[in-house]
């Protein structure tokens, strides 16, 4: 078996467990993308972080996306210019810091009389290759009909446009970004639920538990960072008892996955007669993944699965436009999330705002350095994480004990650093370099790893180095990897947010990895 690189300082800092006696700059409550983006811009700047999550890292809104890195075509209809152009902006980054994780692809927008005019979505086309400063990826086009870009398409389509944006793997996003913070300093506790926090001297004294034993302990932090996304209203007048005047909207958006639906690895985007769009994305290989609904959500954030409206809204704004009808049979898997999107009072759930509002609240002490604020994050977008986190350190600057520059819009996140982000040039050295893989397997680990695939690896010129094969390809060695650089302890954290292997893998897999598991150390419990 693979023996550990040596680990660095800061790495080995993380380990140490939630340490009551010392004070941290800054507490982040909450382990999605907002959170861990957070956590790592402050943490590059030298500034000291823990996060405390209640599950797993992603385990709720960040892994339940369409997994899209886009500016939000559909948004320019409610003149969200600024909000685009940021977007779009931050697609350019994304592809060049994590082109493992992020790559483009081509959607095709079907025409048809009765829907939005013609005029206006090459307006809007325009409007949306000019916005951000698009720089890699293709334009957008107008396509007749018959072409590749039709194969799915009922016969009497004659017409699609065509346009460019990106796919993300999205939880892998969010660990990706804990990981680096880690690795500039920040300690990250997943399964540490936050249960309460009081001012007290001008700092902030937060009591964390971890489940299931109950244990507690107490933190300090001279700023708490409400980043609990669905909960952040719940942790500000439950856990904090602050009052605001700000919400969130909460949003449920699900998914299904069928099996793959047409050739080609370019998706759709599908209007509807209620003004929705609906996605039909290339998944995993041999899957298309359908979403997203948008259903106003009223009870408590937390596990959500998609209800018969919902598959049966989602087939048939696919079966409007496909030759070959799709059905609730034909869905393998769905996936539901309730998105946190700040509440502007719109009337329609899809026109709630996806723009982001930080409020800072100063009520402990004056707005000097050394007063307990405290900054609540409501709404945003995957997309948009990375600037969200520059904002939010800006809002923090004053009260912070050092202020440096932003550093993230260039810095690769890890296993991004390749040669021109060049992913297929990445490819095609790793397969040269360890030639046993075989090519999906390569193809998976260096979509998944990126350069860091090596680390994984270690010394191993064979497959049986790399242990048992626990099923769908996956490693002992892997397992091992994923338990001492990326949090995961459970079956689900491996199969469904680390990896989508649980599509591929035998129904025993799950079990064969949950024993693999047991004997695998686990990162160090609260307090060691």
């Amino acid at each position: 078996m693979l023996v550990a690189a040596d680990r660095t300082k800061s790495e080995r800092r993380e380990d140490r467990g939630v340490d009551s006696h010392e004070v941290c700059d800054l507490l982040v409550i909450g382990g999605g993308i907002n959170g861990a983006g957070i956590a790592r811009d402050a943490a590059g700047r030298g500034i000291s972080v823990t996060l405390v999550e209640q599950d797993d890292l992603a385990s709720y809104t960040s892994s339940s996306s369409t997994k899209l890195i886009h500016g939000g075509l559909r948004y320019l209809e409610y003149y969200a210019f600024h909000l685009v152009r940021e977007a779009l902006m931050e697609r350019e980054r994304l592809l060049r810091c994590a082109p493992h994780i992020v790559w483009p692809l081509r959607f095709v927008l079907p025409y048809s009389r009765g829907g939005r005019p013609a005029w206006m979505l090459r307006l809007g086309l325009f409007i949306y290759d000019h916005l951000g400063g698009r720089q890699t990826l293709p334009p957008s086009q107008s396509v007749r009909l018959p072409n590749a870009f039709g194969s799915a398409l009922r016969p009497d389509v004659s017409r699609v446009f065509v346009y460019s944006d990106c796919w993300v793997q999205d939880s892998r996003l969010v660990v990706l970004n804990a990981r680096d913070a880690a690795e500039h300093g920040a300690r990250i506790h997943t399964r540490t639920r936050l249960v309460a926090a009081e001012r007290r001297n001008g700092l902030w004294h937060a009591t964390v538990e971890r489940p299931p034993s109950g244990e507690r302990q107490e933190l300090r932090a001279r700023i708490l960072v409400n980043a609990a996304g669905p909960w952040v209203s719940e942790v500000l007048t439950s856990r904090l008892h602050v009052s605001t005047g700000k919400q969130v909207r909460l949003v449920k958006g699900s998914h299904i996955v069928t099996r793959r639906l047409y050739e080609g690895e370019h998706a759709y985007i599908l209007q509807n007669p209620d003004k929705r769009i609906v996605f039909a994305i290339p998944y995993e290989g041999a899957f298309t993944l359908i979403g997203t609904t948008d259903v106003p959500w009223e009870g408590r954030p937390g596990p959500m699965r998609i209800d018969a409206d919902e598959t049966n809204y989602l087939c048939e704004s696919v079966s409007r436009w496909f030759a070959h009808p799709v059905t609730p049979a034909d869905v393998v898997w769905s996936y539901s999330g309730v998105r946190p999107l700040y509440d502007d009072a719109a009337s329609d759930a899809a026109a709630v705002t996806r723009e982001y509002v930080l409020d800072l609240d100063t009520s402990g002490g004056a707005e000097t350095e050394g007063n307990a604020a405290l900054l609540s994050v409501f709404g945003g977008k995957i997309t948009t994480y990375r600037r969200l986190a520059e904002h939010a350190l800006e809002k923090l600057a004053p009260h912070l004990p050092q202020r440096t520059a932003p550093w993230t819009a260039r810095a690769p996140l890890p296993g991004g650093d390749m040669a021109n982000a060049d992913f297929g040039l990445f490819l095609a050295e790793l397969q040269r370099a360890r030639p046993f893989l075989p090519a999906p397997l390569a193809y998976r680990l260096a979509r998944a790893y990126g350069t860091r695939v090596d680390r994984l690896l270690g010394n191993a010129t064979r497959l049986a180095d790399l242990g048992e094969d626990l099923g769908g390809g996956l490693s002992e060695a892997e397992v091992d990897y994923l338990v001492r650089e990326e949090w995961a302890q459970t079956p689900d954290d491996i199969l469904w947010r680390r990896s989508k292997l649980g599509l591929h893998a035998p129904a025993e897999t799950a079990a064969r990895l949950a024993a693999r598991l047991e004997r695998v150390p686990l990162q160090a419990a609260l307090g060691d």
